[in-house]
């Protein structure tokens, strides 16, 4: 599970981006953490990367298809 130290850097969210899945090997849109929805790994990706293929990641059969869902969205300063 993400953690975090100091809580002033961190702030909560409502937007859509956090209930979408992806596929192994779909484009990461924003920049974050991402987690397995089937086995909880957590990945750091930068925007525009690819997350996890298919053949990187692997988890047993029974726990379903791998998707990932980001679950801390690093916002660029603009």
């Amino acid at each position: 599970m993400a953690q975090y130290k100091y809580q002033k850097f961190l702030k909560e969210g409502q937007s859509d981006v956090y209930d979408k899945r992806y596929a192994p090997g779909s484009e990461a849109y924003n920049a974050g953490i991402y987690r397995c929805v089937a086995c909880g790994h957590e990945i750091a990706i930068a925007k525009g990367h690819t997350l996890p293929p298919q053949n990187h990641h692997q988890h047993a059969p029974g726990l379903g298809p791998i998707e990932w869902q980001l679950i801390v969205y690093a916002q660029a300063k603009k």
